[in-house]
């Protein structure tokens, strides 16, 4: 077993430092490099479980009968937990050690995807995948800080970024054919059990594999300031979900203001900790800031189509569940390239023109997905999913290289925050603005004669459409089908606008706060 470690050399020339340069780290070896492999595993498995839960909507809303509240906690409560606790997790190996947290959360991904995979009603279910994202929030930021201790070589590093980039990438184009492999033959549950097999290999090869390092100076974990977090950053995200679903409410509003006041004080609080939760000095670099706020909103972009696009293939082109998962190939194919061509076009060039350059060929891409056509939205899945690469791979670099070696745990498990904050608030925000426009439609577009309760569940979801569409007379149901249809493209047509709306906002925010960075690995300072 590897000896613990509890000190290392950050990288001089790391993306965003500011330090003087000093001797180039040593290199990583074999040993390093199939340590990596096993972190790649469960990294993988968080985009295929999203993948394969798209794919397994309709199944388990006509199993379960979700309302469509319901429907989307389940969806994207994953991604609130996740962001929730990724920052007390990360901070929590900082001082534990980050590959017990590893297996700490390794094992919490196998209890919660067999309690997923067998929940009798929704409320179980949305249960199953809250304690999913807390296990989550423990292993995602162990794998990057992990990854930054094992390799301190800034070009390696950025290397290894891209592996665990495209290892995201690879969960999502199998995730989506391993589900409709399993919803052909058997129940929906049957896609959660995916999580048994892939964190099996990691909770008996971590120990042989892995180093253990835990920061030496880390105080105790201070639980008023991980209560404090929660109650800022929950019911923030729950306000804005709410407020894109159902417009201005009194009680979405005052749910972002009371977590706003509870951001405010733990602010107050952790400046006067000598170890905080989070270290806000992180925030003086203007690389570690630009990079979160970069990873937040391109996520937010990529997410909100992203999450609509399977269902899109489903219920507008009429694909079977195997049939869909292999048009969402291109799509995570245009993620491995651009996670690949990343480092290699960031040692030549500054990381902002690479960005820059991604965020430019999103924009034909979110204008491809809304053409008639299934090949037309899966190429244009696949163009904007090439282009968010590079925010993937450079902000993750840039967020954890800001950082002293000793803070790589919570500067990873912040920049992780940001990311999967971005893919929450993706689902919540463009998403909800979707269903929002879908409802809209419905009601004003709704066939004469139509029963009430029949436009109640046509409102809700598409799947409830379907569902009343066959107990009613044949022309009534064709025309009520034909309506939700309509209306579903209608939804998803205007996220894609938000979406693209958000990419522009995106380029903004790299220009204004990331062009000084020189490109990875020159002696040039920033």
């Amino acid at each position: 077993m590897t000896p613990t470690t509890t000190s290392s050399t950050p990288s001089p020339d790391a993306p965003g430092n500011t330090r003087n340069p000093h001797p180039r780290p040593a290199k990583a070896g074999a040993r390093q490099w199939l340590g990596l492999a096993v972190l790649l595993l469960p990294v993988a498995l968080m985009t295929a479980d999203l993948g394969v839960l798209w794919l397994a909507t309709p199944y388990l809303t006509a199993d379960l009968h979700p309302s469509s509240s319901q429907l989307l906690w389940t969806t994207d409560m994953y991604g609130f937990m996740t962001a929730g606790f990724l920052v007390i997790m990360g901070t929590l190996g900082d001082r534990i050690g980050r590959r017990r947290l590893l297996l700490a959360g390794s094992v919490g991904v196998i209890a919660a995807s067999l309690l997923a995979a067998y929940a009798p009603d929704p409320q179980t279910l949305i249960a199953a995948r809250a304690l999913l994202g807390v296990a989550g929030a423990a292993v995602l930021p162990s794998t990057l800080a992990l990854i930054t201790h094992m390799f301190t070589d800034a070009r390696q590093r950025a290397t290894a970024i891209a592996m665990w980039v495209t290892a995201l990438s690879v969960g999502i184009a199998i995730g989506p054919v391993v589900g409709g492999v399993l919803l052909d033959s058997f129940w929906w549950g049957s896609v959660f059990l995916l999580g048994v097999p892939v964190m099996v290999p990691v909770v008996l090869l971590a120990p042989l594999l892995l180093p253990e390092y835990r920061d030496p100076s880390a105080g105790r974990i201070d639980l008023p300031s991980a209560a404090l977090f929660l109650l800022a950053i929950l019911p923030v995200v729950y306000g804005i979900k709410k407020l894109a679903e159902f417009g201005p409410q009194a009680t979405h509003l005052a749910a972002i203001a009371v977590g706003a006041v509870f951001a405010v004080l733990f602010v107050r609080r952790q400046n006067r900790l000598a170890a905080p939760l989070l270290d806000l000095r992180l925030f003086t670099h203007r690389a570690f800031t630009g990079a979160l706020l970069t990873l937040l909103l391109g996520m937010m972009a990529l997410n909100g189509i992203e999450y609509l696009v399977p269902q899109h293939l489903l219920a507008i082109g009429g694909l079977s569940p195997l049939t869909a998962g292999l048009w969402l190939l291109p799509g995570a194919a245009g993620l491995v390239l651009g996670s690949q061509l990343t480092p290699v076009l960031a040692r030549r060039t500054r990381p902002a023109h690479v960005i820059l350059g991604g965020l430019a060929a999103t924009l034909p891409g979110f204008w491809l997905a809304t053409q008639p056509g299934v090949p037309a939205v899966s190429l244009g899945l696949a163009l904007v999913m090439f282009g968010i690469a590079p925010i993937s791979v450079l902000g993750t670099a840039l967020a954890v290289g800001s950082a002293p070696a000793e803070k790589a745990g919570s500067a990873a498990a912040t920049g992780q925050t940001a990311y999967d904050l971005g893919l929450a608030l993706g689902i919540a925000g463009t998403g909800s603005v979707a269903v929002a426009v879908y409802r809209d439609e419905v009601a004003a577009t709704a066939p004469p004669g139509l029963p009430a309760d029949a436009l109640a569940s046509a409102r809700d979801t598409i799947g409830g459409a379907t569902d009343a569409a066959a107990q009613l007379p044949t022309a009534l149901g064709s025309d009520l089908l034909t309506v939700a249809r309509d209306s579903f493209s209608t939804g998803f047509h205007t996220a894609s606008l938000v979406s693209a709306a958000l990419a522009v906002l995106t380029a903004v925010a790299v220009a204004a706060l990331l062009r000084h960075i020189p490109p990875i690995g020159s002696s040039t300072e920033p």
